[in-house]
């Protein structure tokens, strides 16, 4: 049985159950309990030495509360009997001093899982502090000696944690599952005569053995330092752009934000009312998959207990749904997608083409591979973000490019998607490749 800070599921769930009896008896017509319990550890390496070593064990209780239509939501680290009294008693006070909502409530106990579902999310890393410290320095030493350019480095780093979560409400629901996590990156400053660029390269996954290489990471790093050397201007005008796979996942996430129930009940959204309606080019489709093995976002059961399952979100362009919790689902006079607590693994599909064939495909135009501030407006659509890059001439990287703003309407940006790379991304729950925006406003700041 798996135990993390001495803490078996059945423990916590043990736990939940109790805080549920303790609401009920505190006269609460519902309640939920969230239990999250967390253990990790992070080493980091400079220049080839050792830099620090931190450990994290984390607890955290949330409860929430309703009396009727009014809702208390309070949490502890502590789990005391006496903590947990005294939080209970926080979020009852709360919830006596709030406002009714039609709108809260626990989602219908019709809509809970049947019963626990296997994951295989827990891959704990099972070697010593010493063997990641070895891990880290492989990485960095792999930057280190790339390319004489590479003179300096803000290190690298090697993390694993292990988290154990569980939730239970007083409608019928229980449900939890251990998951891990593991990381190395590692980041790195080139010199040459045009001055200085750092970059960065870094791969996650939950078990150890999906990890990219340790040399793959750092040489990655090193490379992508490299390329931001001798950056020249360019022209102001209107170009095609392709985003990198790992700045590409921002045009998913302005998706699911626009497509939020929270946003599409306060009518703060440019794809307001958009259900059904084409959003985007027939060549972006978006599929969210809650059992991905190994996914980032796996799971089997939302923030509120409600049953998870496979769906497609945007078909051929087209909208097919909304990410709602029971809230905004009955604000909006609609059903939860099982959504509470955000999205599961969005999937997009890809062509056949690489990052390089895209580029050839692009011809002429920006390549996208940081972006800078927050430059969408989720009420108009209206979008514009620093940026750095690479400007591309017949099919081919010429030179870096930085200081220079992009701008654009993101409903326009993407109606004008027309091809997605087969680069897929993986340190994200948004799965997806490169993507070529047929044309976008380019402003140089030089």
């Amino acid at each position: 049985m798996v135990k993390i800070l001495n803490y078996s599921q059945d423990d916590l769930y043990e736990l939940a159950r109790y805080v549920n009896k303790q609401a009920k008896a505190k006269g609460a017509s519902e309640s939920d309990v969230e239990i999250d319990v967390d253990a990790g550890t992070s080493v980091s390496v400079r220049l080839k030495e050792l830099e620090s070593i931190s450990l994290n064990n984390d607890k955290s209780l949330s409860i929430t509360v309703y009396f009727g239509k009014k809702r208390g939501v309070a949490t502890t680290s502590d789990f005391s009997k006496e903590a947990i009294e005294s939080c209970l008693a926080a979020a009852c006070d709360i919830a006596k001093f709030t406002g009714e909502d039609e709108a809260f409530g626990l989602a219908s106990s019709k809509l809970f899982p049947k019963e626990e579902i296997e994951l295989d999310l827990y891959h704990p890393f099972g070697d010593s502090q010493d063997a990641m410290i070895a891990k880290a320095l492989v990485a960095e030493t792999a930057a280190l000696s790339f390319d004489k350019r590479i003179n300096n480095s803000e290190g690298a780093n090697f993390s694993t944690s292990n988290n154990l979560f569980v939730q239970a409400n007083s409608n019928g629901f229980i449900g939890g599952f251990p998951s891990s996590r593991h990381t190395i990156s590692c980041s790195v400053i080139a010199k040459d005569s045009s001055g200085m660029q750092r970059d960065y390269s870094y791969s996650s996954a939950r078990k150890i053995s999906n990890l990219q290489s340790l040399e793959e990471v750092g040489e990655t790093s090193a490379q992508r330092a490299i390329n931001r050397l001798m950056p020249k201007p360019i022209e102001t005008g209107r170009y095609p752009v392709i985003f990198e796979s790992q700045v590409a996942t921002s045009l998913i996430s302005s998706i699911v934000s626009a497509s939020s129930g929270t946003n599409q009940y306060r009518k703060t959204s440019f794809l307001l009312n958009s259900l059904d309606k084409k959003i985007a080019s027939e060549h972006l489709t978006i599929n969210e998959d809650p059992y991905l093995k190994h996914g980032n976002a796996t799971t089997y059961f939302d923030g509120e207990g409600v049953y998870v399952k496979p769906r497609v979100v945007v078909d051929k362009g087209f909208l097919k749904g909304y990410f709602l919790s029971s809230y905004s689902a009955r604000r909006l006079k609609m059903e939860t997608t099982g959504n509470a607590g955000g999205a599961h693994n969005l999937i997009s599909n890809s062509s056949n083409l690489s990052f390089e064939e895209l580029i050839k495909k692009m011809g002429r135009g920006l390549v996208v591979t940081e972006l800078m501030g927050q430059g969408l407006n989720i009420v108009t659509g209206d979008y514009s973000r620093g940026v750095a890059g690479f400007w591309v001439e017949e099919g081919a990287i010429v030179h870096p490019v930085e200081e220079i703003t992009i701008a654009g309407n993101m409903r326009d940006m993407l109606l004008n998607i027309s091809n997605i790379g087969n680069d897929t991304y993986k340190n994200s729950s948004q799965y997806i490749g490169s993507v070529l925006i047929d044309e976008m406003t380019i402003a140089s700041g030089k």
